[in-house]
Protein backbone atom coordinates (compact mmCIF):
# COMPACT_ATOMS: atom_id res chain seq x y z
CA UNK A 1 0.00 0.00 0.00
CA UNK A 2 1.09 3.62 -0.55
CA UNK A 3 2.99 4.48 2.33
CA UNK A 4 1.22 8.10 2.72
CA UNK A 5 -2.39 6.63 2.38
CA UNK A 6 -1.73 4.04 4.94
CA UNK A 7 -1.12 7.04 7.27
CA UNK A 8 -4.27 8.62 5.78
CA UNK A 9 -6.29 5.86 7.00
CA UNK A 10 -4.71 5.66 10.19
CA UNK A 11 -5.72 8.99 10.86
CA UNK A 12 -9.35 8.27 9.84
CA UNK A 13 -9.49 5.60 11.97
CA UNK A 14 -9.06 7.96 14.73
CA UNK A 15 -12.32 9.71 13.59
CA UNK A 16 -15.47 8.76 16.16
CA UNK A 17 -18.94 10.05 15.76
CA UNK A 18 -18.07 12.79 17.89
CA UNK A 19 -15.00 14.06 16.52
CA UNK A 20 -16.38 14.18 13.07
CA UNK A 21 -19.36 16.28 14.73
CA UNK A 22 -16.87 18.62 16.42
CA UNK A 23 -15.16 18.86 13.38
CA UNK A 24 -18.76 20.12 10.98
CA UNK A 25 -19.25 22.24 14.08
CA UNK A 26 -15.84 24.44 14.14
CA UNK A 27 -16.25 24.50 9.75
CA UNK A 28 -19.76 25.60 10.28
CA UNK A 29 -18.90 28.64 13.16
CA UNK A 30 -15.51 29.09 10.82
CA UNK A 31 -17.63 30.30 8.00
CA UNK A 32 -20.40 31.89 9.49
CA UNK A 33 -17.75 34.48 11.07
CA UNK A 34 -16.35 35.24 7.95
CA UNK A 35 -19.35 35.94 6.42
CA UNK A 36 -20.76 38.10 9.27
CA UNK A 37 -17.36 39.33 9.83
CA UNK A 38 -17.68 38.92 13.71
CA UNK A 39 -16.63 35.92 15.57
CA UNK A 40 -18.90 33.14 16.40
CA UNK A 41 -17.60 29.90 17.65
CA UNK A 42 -18.75 26.42 18.08
CA UNK A 43 -17.01 23.05 19.19
CA UNK A 44 -13.97 22.04 20.90
CA UNK A 45 -10.49 22.05 19.34
CA UNK A 46 -9.88 19.30 16.92
CA UNK A 47 -5.98 19.44 17.37
CA UNK A 48 -3.57 20.77 19.65
CA UNK A 49 -0.07 21.44 20.39
CA UNK A 50 1.55 20.75 23.48
CA UNK A 51 4.58 21.38 24.68
CA UNK A 52 7.04 18.61 26.58
CA UNK A 53 10.25 20.70 27.09
CA UNK A 54 11.65 24.51 25.81
CA UNK A 55 14.91 22.86 26.42
CA UNK A 56 17.25 21.93 23.65
CA UNK A 57 20.64 20.44 22.58
CA UNK A 58 21.10 22.12 19.55
CA UNK A 59 21.69 25.92 18.69
CA UNK A 60 19.92 26.75 15.23
CA UNK A 61 20.12 30.50 14.51
CA UNK A 62 16.44 30.72 14.18
CA UNK A 63 14.71 29.14 16.83
CA UNK A 64 13.97 30.64 20.30
CA UNK A 65 14.83 27.45 21.88
CA UNK A 66 18.59 27.88 19.89
CA UNK A 67 19.25 30.90 20.65
CA UNK A 68 18.31 30.87 23.81
CA UNK A 69 16.23 33.95 23.28
CA UNK A 70 13.09 32.87 25.78
CA UNK A 71 11.76 34.98 27.94
CA UNK A 72 9.21 32.78 29.54
CA UNK A 73 10.70 29.73 31.80
CA UNK A 74 12.54 26.96 30.62
CA UNK A 75 10.54 23.20 31.81
CA UNK A 76 9.23 20.22 31.61
CA UNK A 77 5.58 19.32 31.43
CA UNK A 78 4.48 17.02 33.31
CA UNK A 79 2.53 13.69 33.03
CA UNK A 80 -0.15 14.52 35.13
CA UNK A 81 -1.15 18.16 34.06
CA UNK A 82 -1.06 16.34 30.56
CA UNK A 83 -3.35 13.57 31.10
CA UNK A 84 -5.74 16.40 33.10
CA UNK A 85 -6.20 18.24 29.78
CA UNK A 86 -6.10 15.26 27.46
CA UNK A 87 -8.79 13.66 29.91
CA UNK A 88 -11.22 16.82 29.05
CA UNK A 89 -10.38 17.00 25.53
CA UNK A 90 -10.03 13.52 23.86
CA UNK A 91 -13.59 13.04 23.22
CA UNK A 92 -13.49 15.32 20.55
CA UNK A 93 -9.63 16.00 19.83
CA UNK A 94 -8.37 14.18 16.71
CA UNK A 95 -4.78 14.74 16.37
CA UNK A 96 -1.79 16.32 18.91
CA UNK A 97 1.44 16.86 18.04
CA UNK A 98 3.78 16.74 21.17
CA UNK A 99 5.89 19.39 20.16
CA UNK A 100 6.05 23.70 20.28
CA UNK A 101 9.92 24.66 20.90
CA UNK A 102 12.86 22.62 22.63
CA UNK A 103 13.59 18.97 21.89
CA UNK A 104 10.74 16.30 23.28
CA UNK A 105 12.90 13.81 24.09
CA UNK A 106 14.91 15.36 26.40
CA UNK A 107 11.40 14.93 28.57
CA UNK A 108 12.13 11.40 29.88
CA UNK A 109 8.29 11.16 30.42
CA UNK A 110 8.03 12.25 26.67
CA UNK A 111 6.54 8.54 25.68
CA UNK A 112 4.70 7.48 28.24
CA UNK A 113 2.42 10.73 27.72
CA UNK A 114 2.20 9.23 24.05
CA UNK A 115 1.26 6.27 25.08
CA UNK A 116 -1.46 7.66 26.99
CA UNK A 117 -2.97 9.81 24.33
CA UNK A 118 -2.37 6.69 22.25
CA UNK A 119 -4.81 4.64 24.17
CA UNK A 120 -7.46 7.45 24.24
CA UNK A 121 -7.48 6.87 20.66
CA UNK A 122 -5.88 10.59 19.23
CA UNK A 123 -3.56 10.55 16.37
CA UNK A 124 -0.30 11.47 17.67
CA UNK A 125 2.77 13.51 16.15
CA UNK A 126 6.26 14.75 17.05
CA UNK A 127 9.43 16.75 15.57
CA UNK A 128 12.59 15.52 16.67
CA UNK A 129 16.18 16.62 16.00
CA UNK A 130 16.87 12.70 16.31
CA UNK A 131 20.25 12.87 18.58
CA UNK A 132 18.59 10.51 21.21
CA UNK A 133 16.92 7.42 19.78
CA UNK A 134 19.21 4.58 20.49
CA UNK A 135 17.70 1.53 20.10
CA UNK A 136 16.38 1.75 23.71
CA UNK A 137 14.44 4.78 23.09
CA UNK A 138 13.29 3.77 18.78
CA UNK A 139 12.08 0.53 20.56
CA UNK A 140 9.73 2.51 22.87
CA UNK A 141 8.97 5.17 20.54
CA UNK A 142 7.62 2.72 18.11
CA UNK A 143 5.72 1.19 21.46
CA UNK A 144 4.18 4.18 22.72
CA UNK A 145 2.32 3.90 19.53
CA UNK A 146 3.26 7.25 18.27
CA UNK A 147 1.76 7.67 14.74
CA UNK A 148 3.89 10.32 12.93
CA UNK A 149 7.44 10.69 13.86
CA UNK A 150 9.26 14.21 12.14
CA UNK A 151 12.97 14.20 11.90
CA UNK A 152 14.90 17.62 10.99
CA UNK A 153 17.63 16.38 8.67
CA UNK A 154 18.52 19.85 7.09
CA UNK A 155 21.93 18.49 4.91
CA UNK A 156 23.06 14.97 3.81
CA UNK A 157 26.67 16.03 5.16
CA UNK A 158 27.97 17.08 7.99
CA UNK A 159 28.80 20.29 6.80
CA UNK A 160 25.90 21.37 5.55
CA UNK A 161 23.94 19.79 8.20
CA UNK A 162 25.79 22.05 10.60
CA UNK A 163 25.86 25.19 9.19
CA UNK A 164 21.98 25.67 10.44
CA UNK A 165 22.16 22.66 12.98
CA UNK A 166 24.62 24.16 15.58
CA UNK A 167 25.86 21.53 17.55
CA UNK A 168 24.50 18.67 15.24
CA UNK A 169 25.59 15.14 14.62
CA UNK A 170 24.55 14.15 11.17
CA UNK A 171 25.58 10.33 11.87
CA UNK A 172 23.43 10.28 14.87
CA UNK A 173 20.41 11.39 12.85
CA UNK A 174 20.87 8.80 10.30
CA UNK A 175 21.40 6.06 13.29
CA UNK A 176 18.41 6.74 15.27
CA UNK A 177 16.75 7.23 11.93
CA UNK A 178 17.55 3.48 11.02
CA UNK A 179 16.92 2.26 14.31
CA UNK A 180 12.91 3.53 14.30
CA UNK A 181 12.94 1.84 10.88
CA UNK A 182 14.37 -1.54 12.42
CA UNK A 183 12.53 -1.21 15.21
CA UNK A 184 9.24 -0.56 13.37
CA UNK A 185 10.02 -4.44 11.47
CA UNK A 186 11.26 -5.94 14.29
CA UNK A 187 7.95 -5.16 16.00
CA UNK A 188 5.98 -5.65 12.87
CA UNK A 189 4.02 -2.09 13.32
CA UNK A 190 2.72 0.31 10.77
CA UNK A 191 3.49 3.33 12.79
CA UNK A 192 5.58 6.05 13.42
CA UNK A 193 4.77 7.18 9.47
CA UNK A 194 8.35 8.44 9.09
CA UNK A 195 8.83 11.46 7.74
CA UNK A 196 12.28 13.36 6.61
CA UNK A 197 11.34 16.89 7.47
CA UNK A 198 13.93 19.30 5.19
CA UNK A 199 14.37 23.29 5.84
CA UNK A 200 15.76 24.81 2.50
CA UNK A 201 18.07 27.39 3.58
CA UNK A 202 20.60 28.84 0.97
CA UNK A 203 23.48 26.78 2.78
CA UNK A 204 21.45 23.51 2.04
CA UNK A 205 19.53 23.81 -1.10
CA UNK A 206 21.28 22.01 -3.29
CA UNK A 207 21.07 19.07 -2.08
CA UNK A 208 17.27 18.34 -1.96
CA UNK A 209 17.62 15.78 -4.30
CA UNK A 210 20.42 14.19 -2.12
CA UNK A 211 17.66 14.02 0.68
CA UNK A 212 15.00 12.01 -1.39
CA UNK A 213 17.77 9.55 -2.17
CA UNK A 214 18.71 9.20 0.96
CA UNK A 215 15.40 8.79 2.85
CA UNK A 216 14.88 6.36 -0.28
CA UNK A 217 18.06 3.91 1.10
CA UNK A 218 16.96 3.91 4.96
CA UNK A 219 13.30 3.31 4.01
CA UNK A 220 11.83 6.31 5.33
CA UNK A 221 8.15 6.80 4.28
CA UNK A 222 8.15 10.27 3.30
CA UNK A 223 10.22 13.55 2.60
CA UNK A 224 8.87 17.49 4.08
CA UNK A 225 10.44 20.26 1.97
CA UNK A 226 10.18 23.46 4.93
CA UNK A 227 10.53 26.69 3.92
CA UNK A 228 12.21 28.78 6.46
CA UNK A 229 10.96 31.48 8.97
CA UNK A 230 13.61 34.18 8.93
CA UNK A 231 13.28 36.58 11.39
CA UNK A 232 15.40 39.53 9.98
CA UNK A 233 14.57 39.27 6.68
CA UNK A 234 14.01 42.91 5.19
CA UNK A 235 17.20 43.68 3.83
CA UNK A 236 18.08 40.07 2.91
CA UNK A 237 19.73 37.50 4.79
CA UNK A 238 22.18 34.57 3.80
CA UNK A 239 19.86 31.79 4.73
CA UNK A 240 17.45 32.92 1.85
CA UNK A 241 17.06 30.66 -0.68
CA UNK A 242 17.91 31.48 -4.01
CA UNK A 243 14.87 29.20 -5.66
CA UNK A 244 12.49 31.29 -4.72
CA UNK A 245 9.71 28.25 -4.27
CA UNK A 246 11.06 27.00 -1.52
CA UNK A 247 11.39 31.24 -0.14
CA UNK A 248 8.91 32.74 2.43
CA UNK A 249 10.14 35.94 0.89
CA UNK A 250 10.69 37.68 -2.36
CA UNK A 251 12.75 40.65 -3.40
CA UNK A 252 11.07 44.09 -3.65
CA UNK A 253 12.17 46.42 -6.68
CA UNK A 254 14.28 48.56 -3.72
CA UNK A 255 15.71 45.46 -3.21
CA UNK A 256 14.53 45.18 0.05
CA UNK A 257 12.69 41.87 0.68
CA UNK A 258 8.97 41.05 1.88
CA UNK A 259 6.75 38.16 2.53
CA UNK A 260 5.31 36.20 -0.09
CA UNK A 261 1.86 35.36 1.50
CA UNK A 262 -1.17 37.68 1.69
CA UNK A 263 -2.47 37.83 4.65
CA UNK A 264 -6.07 37.44 4.71
CA UNK A 265 -7.80 38.24 7.49
CA UNK A 266 -8.87 34.71 8.04
CA UNK A 267 -7.24 31.80 9.67
CA UNK A 268 -8.70 28.14 10.42
CA UNK A 269 -6.36 27.61 13.38
CA UNK A 270 -7.89 30.26 15.58
CA UNK A 271 -11.16 28.51 15.41
CA UNK A 272 -9.71 24.37 15.58
CA UNK A 273 -6.81 24.36 17.40
CA UNK A 274 -4.08 25.82 20.04
CA UNK A 275 -1.05 25.44 21.39
CA UNK A 276 -0.39 24.57 25.21
CA UNK A 277 3.07 25.55 26.80
CA UNK A 278 4.95 23.17 28.96
CA UNK A 279 3.42 25.26 32.03
CA UNK A 280 0.10 25.39 31.12
CA UNK A 281 -0.33 28.40 29.23
CA UNK A 282 -2.76 28.82 25.97
CA UNK A 283 -1.61 30.68 23.11
CA UNK A 284 -2.93 30.69 19.51
CA UNK A 285 -0.71 29.08 17.13
CA UNK A 286 2.93 27.99 17.09
CA UNK A 287 3.94 31.18 15.37
CA UNK A 288 3.81 32.44 19.31
CA UNK A 289 6.92 30.86 20.33
CA UNK A 290 7.41 33.26 23.51
CA UNK A 291 3.54 33.26 24.45
CA UNK A 292 3.34 37.07 24.25
CA UNK A 293 -0.27 36.12 23.20
CA UNK A 294 -1.34 34.36 26.35
CA UNK A 295 -5.05 33.78 26.32
CA UNK A 296 -5.15 31.68 29.91
CA UNK A 297 -3.72 29.36 31.81
CA UNK A 298 -5.02 25.41 32.04
CA UNK A 299 -3.23 25.56 35.82
CA UNK A 300 -6.06 27.43 37.30
CA UNK A 301 -8.82 27.04 34.51
CA UNK A 302 -10.53 24.23 32.92
CA UNK A 303 -9.53 24.11 28.90
CA UNK A 304 -13.57 25.40 28.38
CA UNK A 305 -12.88 28.11 30.39
CA UNK A 306 -10.46 29.36 28.64
CA UNK A 307 -11.60 28.24 24.53
CA UNK A 308 -14.21 30.52 24.57
CA UNK A 309 -13.36 33.41 27.34
CA UNK A 310 -13.09 37.17 26.15
CA UNK A 311 -9.68 37.04 25.06
CA UNK A 312 -10.07 34.31 22.72
CA UNK A 313 -13.09 35.95 21.14
CA UNK A 314 -11.44 39.05 20.91
CA UNK A 315 -8.53 37.72 19.56
CA UNK A 316 -10.48 35.69 16.89
CA UNK A 317 -12.07 39.15 16.16
CA UNK A 318 -8.97 40.87 16.12
CA UNK A 319 -7.68 38.08 12.90
CA UNK A 320 -11.22 39.11 10.90
CA UNK A 321 -10.74 43.10 11.00
CA UNK A 322 -7.08 42.97 10.40
CA UNK A 323 -4.62 40.43 10.37
CA UNK A 324 -1.85 42.32 9.10
CA UNK A 325 -2.18 44.15 12.73
CA UNK A 326 -0.71 40.93 14.36
CA UNK A 327 2.50 41.09 15.34
CA UNK A 328 2.58 37.14 15.35
CA UNK A 329 0.78 36.98 12.14
CA UNK A 330 2.84 39.01 9.80
CA UNK A 331 5.41 36.57 9.29
CA UNK A 332 2.91 33.65 8.97
CA UNK A 333 3.44 31.08 6.03
CA UNK A 334 0.91 28.46 6.94
CA UNK A 335 0.85 25.46 4.60
CA UNK A 336 4.67 26.30 3.35
CA UNK A 337 5.45 22.44 3.12
CA UNK A 338 5.68 20.37 0.11
CA UNK A 339 5.25 16.67 1.29
CA UNK A 340 6.25 13.98 -1.04
CA UNK A 341 6.48 10.23 -0.60
CA UNK A 342 10.32 9.06 -0.60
Amino acid sequence: MNRHRADSLNLLKKLTLKRVANLVILWVSYHLSQLFKKPIHWGSPASISIEPTTSCNLRCPECPSGLRSFTRPIGMLEPKFFQKVIDELAPTLTWLTFYFQGEPYLNRNFLKMVAYAHNKGIYTNTSTNAHYLDSETAKATVESGLDRLIISIDGTTQETYQSYRIGGKLEKVIAGTKEVIRWKKELNSATPHVIFQFLVVKPNEHQIDEVYALAEELGVDEVGLKTAQIYDYEHGNELIPTIEKYSRYKKKADGTYAIKNKLLNQCWKMWQSCVITWDGKVVPCCFDKDATHTLGNLQTQTFAQVWNNADYQHFRGSILKGRDQIDICQNCTEGTKVWAEA
